[in-house]
Parts: C-alpha cells; structure tokens; sequence
C-alpha cells in the first residue's frame, strides 16, 4: 500500500486520467467516475504499476473503439453514440481486478503479490483480447457463429472471424508482455517471465472465447447482457490463471 503522499498522487493522477477520458469522449461522465474511484482504490492499495498497465489497457481500448469509427457507425456496430464506453462496460472490466487488488490488500497472505500481479494482467489480457476481437473483428465484413459455425452477421453475439482472434491473440499477448514489464519496472513481484507471459496470454485469450459461447448460448436468449457476458468471460480468465498457478506449483 503506498504511502500517504504517494497515495495523492496517484489519486490526483486517477481523476486527472479519467477527466481527460471523459472530455476525449472515450468514457462518458458516469463510466468516467466509476473510472476514477475504482482507479483510485487500485493504485493506493496496489502501486503504480497496477494502474499503468489499467491506464495502458483504457488507452488501447479506446484507440481500438475510435479505429475507423465511421464505418462502424453506419453499420450500427459503434459503442455508444460515439465510440463511448458506458458505466456498464467499465463495471465489466473493472471490478474483477479491483476485486483481486481488494483482497491482497486484506489479505496479503492469502493472495502473494506474484499471483496477484498474475492474475490481474490475466483479467486484463482478457479485455483487450475481447475488445480488439470486437472492434477489429467486426471489420473484417464476415463473421461465423463460434459453436456451428455457420455465417452470421458480423457484430452477432458469438460471432467470431479469423482476423477477430488473431487481433485477440495480440491483445492478451501484449496486454502480458507489458505487465511484465511494467511490475519488473516498479520492481513489484511475479513469476517467472515465461510463466507470466505464456500463462496470463492463454488466459486471456481463452476467456475470450468463452465470453464468445456466453454471448452466442445465453445473451442471444435474453439471460444475461453484455455487461455480465463481459464480466463472467473475465472470471473466467482468471479462474484459468488461477489453474496455470496451481499447475505451475511452488514457481511464485
């Protein structure tokens, strides 16, 4: 936990971010608060380095949303009016790491901080891997369904297309390169670099394709949105992080 004048700074730094998300057009007001509050509980209780790489993931979305934008809009495949992300979709990849810094924070021994830095880039990787599929995979201009496989329009839940999952792929792996990079920098603990990287990237990345399934079998139905899909695809990434450390045994 940071001490009292770096925990200022941080927070300051917080709500600086999220304001500027927010006049970008990136988040709306709501999502923009909910961005600096959660932010804030993460880089006090967490360090620097968490919020670096949360920073880094909201940027990468962002950019990934407003990438060719236009086109997207016309066929109705834009989030928001224009390319914002809502309170909904920050909650969804939000609270699983808030969650995960929450309880090192109570409970250091119950979660080493090299697992927990895992598992949180493991949520992360998950994002990205779902938002690039999403926001470059509906350009590709054809999709199929991920369980038949028949075609579907592109945007449909569960719909999947080779350049989505290769952009996925890119999403977790960067997203786990970079945590890497980020905790050695800030000198916070992790496994080993091959562990962290190859682990948090699979992860990711299948969390994806089980956020997929959940779209395809339950939010085409009704029973969940796509808030909640979001948020169990990334429980799900982390509950395959947490089985690669448990595989992985004393290697923390």
């Amino acid at each position: 936990m940071l001490g009292t004048l770096t925990s200022i700074i941080g927070i300051l730094a917080t709500v600086a971010l999220s304001c500027a998300a927010v006049l970008l057009r990136s988040l709306t007001p709501a999502a923009g608060a909910v961005a600096a509050v959660f932010g804030s509980f993460i880089v006090v209780v967490g360090g620097f380095a968490f919020l670096a790489l949360l920073i880094l993931f909201v940027l990468a979305g962002s950019l990934a949303t407003r990438y060719h934008i236009a086109e997207k809009t016309r066929d109705h495949l834009q989030e928001g009016q224009h390319g914002e992300r809502g309170i909904s979709n920050v909650l969804a990849h939000i609270v699983i790491p808030t969650i995960l810094v929450g309880i090192y924070g109570l409970s250091p021994g119950a979660l080493p901080a090299s697992a927990l830095a895992f598992l949180y880039t493991a949520a992360l990787a998950f994002g990205a891997a779902d938002t690039f599929a999403s926001e470059f995979g509906v350009l590709a201009g054809h999709a199929r369904s991920i369980l038949t496989l028949l075609p579907v329009t592109p945007g449909t839940n569960g719909g999947v297309s080779a350049p989505g999952e290769a952009w996925a792929f890119v999403g977790a792996t960067t997203t786990a390169a970079i945590g890497f990079l980020l905790f050695s920098l800030f000198s916070a603990p992790t496994p080993p670099v091959a562990l962290f990287v190859v682990g948090t990237t699979l992860a990711g990345f299948v969390g994806c394709q089980i956020d997929s399934v959940l779209g395809e079998t339950l939010e085409n139905r009704g029973y969940l949105t796509k808030g909640s899909t979001n948020l169990l695809g990334m429980v799900s990434s982390v509950l395959i992080g947490g089985g690669i450390l448990a595989a992985a045994g004393g290697r923390l």
